[in-house]
């Protein structure tokens, strides 16, 4: 694991439940190119969002059911 903030890591979770999001959408919104602070590969690796593809095959991310309880687990 590595030192990002659990509060980035909530937030994109949040972020991500709340509406489908493009693959896309993410990457403009949380991609980083600071090795220090790698939030949606944290989430990612832990498990918390998924990638998928909807029925027109865009790529699209949501948050899984462990993602859910992460959120739940931190009263979001």
């Amino acid at each position: 694991m590595s030192d990002t903030p659990e509060p980035l890591i909530l937030d994109l979770v949040a972020w991500v439940a709340a509406t489908p999001r493009s693959y896309a959408e993410v990457m403009d919104a949380w991609r980083t190119s600071c090795p220090r602070l790698p939030v949606w590969e944290d989430a990612v690796d832990r498990g918390f969002v998924q990638r998928t593809v909807n029925g027109g095959g865009i790529p699209m991310v949501s948050a899984t059911p462990a993602g859910i309880a992460f959120l739940r687990a931190n009263e979001r």
